[in-house]
């Protein structure tokens, strides 16, 4: 996983099996300009922006859905508003 929104345009590391794979943007918390609590608050908003949709993901019935479907369905997680 990307964690860096402006990180999305780099080249995607190779996996064996061509897997599937879909950016899920965030913004990058330590770009975050604040206090060290503000700094703090943002790092926790991202993270738990990532729980959700990490666990939107391994709620899928994923033994239920054909790849394509599957492909769909992480895309569509990623395009969820944060």
């Amino acid at each position: 996983m990307i964690v860096c929104d402006n990180a999305a345009g780099e080249t995607c590391p190779f996996w064996v099996g061509h897997p599937l794979s879909a950016h899920w943007g965030f913004e990058d918390p330590a770009a975050f300009v604040g206090t060290d609590e503000e700094k703090r608050e943002e790092f926790h908003k991202i993270f738990r922006q990532i729980m959700a949709r990490v666990n939107t993901f391994v709620s899928l019935p994923l033994a239920m859905l054909e790849k394509n479907a599957i492909q769909q369905k992480i895309l569509d997680i990623g395009a969820t508003p944060v």
